[in-house]
């Protein structure tokens, strides 16, 4: 019994080291980038090997495996986000500053169209394979661009300060409103809103990510919380810990990881043990700023754009630190 009990620790013990070993996410190397001005989303194209990245009045596409820029596209003012619809070869920037979105070849990176909204600051945007649309945030409302042709063809009336939005792959779009604390259900064929989420103790929502398969959503909230939520009818199945100002989640099929990008600099893996239960598997250290997040599927690489910041202004101002000229880059973590 006594030999019994001894190899059973010893099977544990070496389970418990495996699991932590797997579970070693670090900083891989950096892409360095330079030039100057902010930055917000970033898309990987795991296919096509490359990288979108957002900066300030272009989008920066490099080789995703070695980090060498490839082009960009210019000028997309003040861009935020970049969808990619590969069955038509366009590619898709919103643009912050100009009120509107540019369309692009994804093969020669050349404007193909700019397209005018009626909202205003565009941030995320991306593609839905089900409906063939892409879909902006666009203030209270989302913008119903088709993506065959780059016509703007609707706006759904949604409400709130929309943020980061993700498709169950059957008709149904959800979006986090930072300023109302819920996750807002959209049809992506009847283009209308459908049911209102609250996602309490969770506060101001911005990344947002899906397990498909379990019908679990994740999202990432201001106040340092992880809500995960049944994607059928809303209900909070339970809330994990992250550092505060998230601003990106994303999750893994393979692995069955749900990944927190936060500003402090720190990117929190979750690991789903069933769809009823969760866990901190571990807090990653990047950089502060890496806020935003691309999960790269072929890899299981994460890709986070960040920069070296000046001190914070002492005038009394509300301006944030400044980005150092030439510092611009895009950590990759991996295990």
């Amino acid at each position: 019994m006594k030999s019994l009990l001894k190899n059973s620790s010893l099977l544990l013990a070496f389970l418990c080291a495996s699991a932590t070993a797997l579970a070693d996410y670090h900083v891989l190397t950096q892409y360095k980038i330079g030039g100057e001005g902010g930055y917000d989303y970033i898309r990987v194209d795991s296919a096509a090997r490359r990288l979108y990245v957002s900066h300030a009045t272009r989008v920066e596409v490099l080789d995703a495996d070695t980090g060498k820029k490839l082009g960009e596209i210019a000028p997309t003012n003040g861009v935020h986000g970049i969808a990619v619809a590969t069955e038509f070869n366009h590619g898709f920037t919103s643009n912050g500053k100009d009120n509107a979105v540019t369309m692009f070849d994804l093969k020669t990176l050349q404007t193909l169209k700019v397209i005018p909204l009626n909202g205003k600051k565009p941030d995320a945007i991306v593609y839905d394979a089900d409906t063939k649309q892409v879909f902006v945030c666009n203030g209270g409302i989302l913008a119903v661009i088709d993506a065959a042709t780059g016509e703007l063809k609707t706006d759904v009336k949604v409400g709130g300060s929309l943020e980061e939005l993700v498709f169950d792959g059957s008709g149904r779009l959800f979006v986090n409103a930072e300023d109302q604390s819920v996750i807002h259900v959209v049809d992506t064929h009847a283009l209308k809103l459908i049911a209102t989420w609250p996602i309490a103790p969770g506060e101001g929502p911005t990344g947002l990510a899906i397990d498909r398969a379990h019908h679990r959503l994740f999202s990432a909230c201001g106040n340092g919380k992880f809500v995960v939520l049944d994607s059928d009818t809303g209900a909070i199945v339970t809330t994990l810990p992250i550092s505060e100002d998230p601003d990106g989640a994303t999750f893994e099929p393979a692995t069955g990881r749900a990944f927190a990008s936060t500003k402090g600099g720190t990117l929190t893996v979750v690991q789903e043990e069933s769809p009823d239960k969760f866990s901190v598997l571990q807090n990653v250290t990047t950089l502060p700023g890496a806020r935003t997040l691309s999960l790269d599927e072929k890899t299981g690489e994460i890709f986070l754009p960040t920069a070296k910041f000046g001190p914070v202004p002492t005038d009394g101002s509300s301006r944030r630190a400044p980005i150092l000229p030439g510092t611009f880059m895009v950590l990759v973590v991996g295990q």
